[in-house]
This record gives structure tokens, sequence and C-alpha cells, in this order.
């Protein structure tokens, strides 16, 4: 399987997507292919995915040194549990709609998770793939902090210190002109097996403690022990918890970018992809031969 400079997939019959065998590490490139990037920027196009929860994530977003935010140019987002049909697919409608080619892009950002097995590999997979066949860094972050910077609506600095005051569109704001309640910001999404996937932020955005698993009966126990003040995400967890949920319920493009906005704006070489699974795999090699008996 190869991906060409326009960013179409062609395995043996030249239709097959993504594979999904492809190595996560961020830093490996084809011979000869030299990486874009490693310099300070004053704008970087980036191709943003996620497909750490239900919803498949693609989009294509601008980033400016100006302090202004991440301005999405063009976004899909797919409620649905096919990651693999629909994210290629969805990336190639984007970059056709912003009127530009994949090759134009100049770094890539995927979310992490945490997310179940099948569906997160497919984001972080496709998203190295692209990498490696543009040359272009692939930057990692954690989508639940992607939902708690664009519910905030904050991004991070170009030092890349961390999320910090200057104001983006928000995602979730009221809009009646309250102001937010008070207190820390708590993160959910399904985890499956009857668990979330939490973490807890401050209201400006910045990780307190998580990402973590748990049951919604415990972790509602721990509501007032982590200061909770506002609980966005899946909403199907709201009875559970016995809170309201708002929005995003999953990491948009520009919460994605913004999580890793200091190092995109920096240039700094990424790390290699770490996928956040948090449980151990279902599937485990045999520890000895069953014994057989009459």
């Amino acid at each position: 399987m190869t991906i060409d400079a326009d960013g179409v997939s062609h395995g043996q019959n030249g239709t097959e997507p993504v594979a999904s065998t492809f190595h996560f590490c961020a830093e490996r490139h084809r011979p000869g292919r030299a990486r874009r990037g490693a310099r300070r920027l004053n704008r970087v196009l980036v191709l943003a995915l996620d497909t750490a929860t239900p919803v498949v994530t693609a989009g294509l977003v601008d980033l400016p040194a100006s302090g202004d935010g991440p301005s999405v140019r063009a976004a899909r987002s797919h409620d649905g549990r096919k990651h693999g049909e629909l994210l290629m697919p969805a990336v190639l409608e984007i970059v056709a709609e912003a009127g530009v080619t994949l090759a134009d892009v100049e770094a890539v950002v995927v979310g992490c998770g945490p997310g179940p097995f099948t569906g997160l590999r497919v984001g972080i997979v496709s998203a190295a793939a692209l990498g490696d066949a543009l040359g272009i860094g692939v930057h990692g972050v954690c989508s639940l902090d992607a939902i708690a910077l664009a519910a905030a609506g904050r991004f991070a600095p170009a030092d890349g210190a961390g999320p910090s005051a200057r104001s983006v569109a928000a995602h979730d704001r009221p809009t009646n002109g309250a102001a937010a309640p008070p207190g820390n910001l708590l993160v959910v999404t399904d985890a499956r097996r009857r668990e979330t996937y939490w973490a807890a932020y401050d209201p400006a955005g910045r990780r307190l403690t998580g990402p973590s698993v748990e049951a919604p009966a415990e972790l509602r126990e721990r509501l007032d022990e982590l200061a909770v003040g506002r609980v966005v995400g899946d909403a199907a967890f709201a009875e559970r918890l016995g809170r309201s949920v708002g929005g995003p319920a999953s990491p948009p493009p520009d919460g994605l970018v913004a999580a890793a906005a200091g190092a995109l704006l920096a240039g700094t070489e990424p790390a290699p992809l770490e996928p956040l699974y948090l449980r151990r795999p279902d599937a485990v090699e045999p520890t000895g031969r069953k014994r057989v008996t009459a």
C-alpha cells in the first residue's frame, strides 16, 4: 500500500484504504524524503484527525502565529463506527472543498485517545501514513484535551507551555449571555463496557488529572472532590453522573490543533505517536498448552 502526494491510497488493486498495520512511530519516513518543518512558522496549514470516539473527525485548519487562534477551513464529522471506511474519504473531501491538495498541508495532528483499540488505531495509523507519504510531522494529542480546549475557548501559546488566556471561539459557551458555571471542567467520553474515559481541567482548559477510565457511578462520587462545575462530552452519561453534559461531544478540528499549537508554531519535531488505550488488551498470548483429559 502507498499514498501518493495527493493523498490517494493505493493497494494491490489500487482501491484499498490505508493499511492498518502501519507503524505508529511518526518519525519513520521514506528514504531520501526530507521532512518539511523544523522551523518557527507564521502560519501552519494543519490536517486534524480523530477517531477516538464513535465520531470520525477530519478538518483542515489554519493556525496563525498572531494569537487569533485556529480557523477551520473545512471539516467533516461522521457519527458512526465505520472509522476505516469514513476517514480517508472525509480527508479528500475537505481538501477539495478548501481548494488545496494534501501536498499543501504542513503538519498533521491526530487524537491519540483515550479510545477503544480498533477505532483509535484507524486515526493514528492513517495520520502516520499521511505524514510518511507527505514528509511532514505528525503530532499526537490527548483527545480529551482537544474537547476541553474547545469548550474553554483556549489554545496553546507558541512556546508550547500549555493553554493560555488568549480566547478563540468556544464551542459550548452559554448563548443566553450567562457566564459559564464556576468550578473545574470534566470531559467524559464512552469507554464501552459501561465505563467512561475522563479527565478534569481548570476553567482555562489546563489538565488537572487524568485521563482515566472508570465506571460512571464511581466517577460521580468524585465530582465534589474534583470541584467539577461543568461537564462536557458524551451526553449519554448525564443521568449516570447526575449532571447535564454539554458539548462538544467529540474532539473538534480546532480543538485538536489548539492542543498542539505551541509545537506546531515553533516547528518542534513531534514525538512518536503513543495511543492511549488505558486498558490491557482483551487478547493475550497463551501461557501454556491446555491439558486434554478423557
